[in-house]
């Protein structure tokens, strides 16, 4: 057996838990309740508001995908 070999690194259930808890709350806060007020604010019309808002919510879905993984690569979560 090689000593030179590192265990891979694991966090406890509780840190998982809280951790994915996080998460979810600022992606719903974020996804949802920010798209939501750009789509509330007058001045425009619908159709140029949800012109705006459709590109941008994926445009943060993907960097809120590129974040974790960044997480997830240094092994913080």
């Amino acid at each position: 057996m090689d000593d030179d070999k590192e265990l891979p690194h694991t966090i406890g259930w509780l840190r998982a838990i809280l951790t994915a808890a996080v998460i979810v709350v600022v992606g719903i806060a974020v996804l949802v309740y920010g798209a939501n007020a750009v789509l509330t604010t007058h001045g425009k019309t619908r159709s140029s508001l949800v012109g705006i808002v459709t590109p941008l919510f994926f445009v943060v879905l993907l960097a809120m995908a590129w974040a974790l993984r960044q997480l997830q690569r240094r092994k913080m979560i």
